[in-house]
């Protein structure tokens, strides 16, 4: 068995994503879990720019990839939530995908940011969008226990927050977590 750029990419991007959903305390799990989960969902070498959907249709195929990667997750004994699953899937994106020299793609623009308690706190430090409370609640609401409805309320908030047609990975200009 060969082993190409797209097997490469996948493993990067996994674990990259293991490593970072896996961090709250109220979900830890392996990496190899992480893993599984991800290629369980369809999420694996053969996921490509064109499995991405249309920025129309993100939200909506989104919320399915959480779906699917919950069910993934009780396989393995784990309790996802939707907010456990969205940190998964974006990392797993930006990484492959954002980060992977397809920024400017369209469909690229409006794969969601990953969304932690760093990046919210900030974004209420700066008052972003001018919407400083609304980030503090959901701050406090803690990422790891959001709700399908919740975890969209953030993403729609950055959606209005962003210029127009800004793609989503810019929100992340205030996320501290590099320092």
């Amino acid at each position: 068995m060969s082993y190409s750029i797209e097997n490469h990419k996948h493993r990067l991007s996994a674990w990259a994503a293991s490593r970072a959903a896996s961090t709250s305390k109220l979900c830890r799990f392996k990496v190899s879990s992480g893993i599984s989960i991800l290629e369980e969902a369809g999420f694996n070498d053969t996921f490509t720019l064109v499995d991405i959907p249309s920025s129309e249709k993100s939200d909506e195929v989104h919320e399915e990839w959480r779906n699917r990667v919950i069910e993934a997750a009780r396989n393995h004994d784990l309790e996802f939530t939707h907010g456990v699953a969205a940190k998964l899937i974006n990392i797993y994106l930006k990484v492959r995908f954002v980060c992977g020299g397809f920024e400017n793609d369209d469909r690229v623009k409006a794969i969601h940011p990953p969304i932690d308690a760093v990046l919210l706190t900030e974004l209420a430090s700066e008052n972003f969008g001018n919407a400083s409370s609304e980030w503090r609640r959901f701050k406090n609401l803690r990422w790891s226990k959001y709700d399908s409805d919740t975890y969209q309320s953030v993403i729609d908030l950055i959606k209005n927050s962003l210029p127009a047609n800004a793609p989503l990975w810019t929100i992340e200009k205030y996320w501290q977590g590099h320092q």
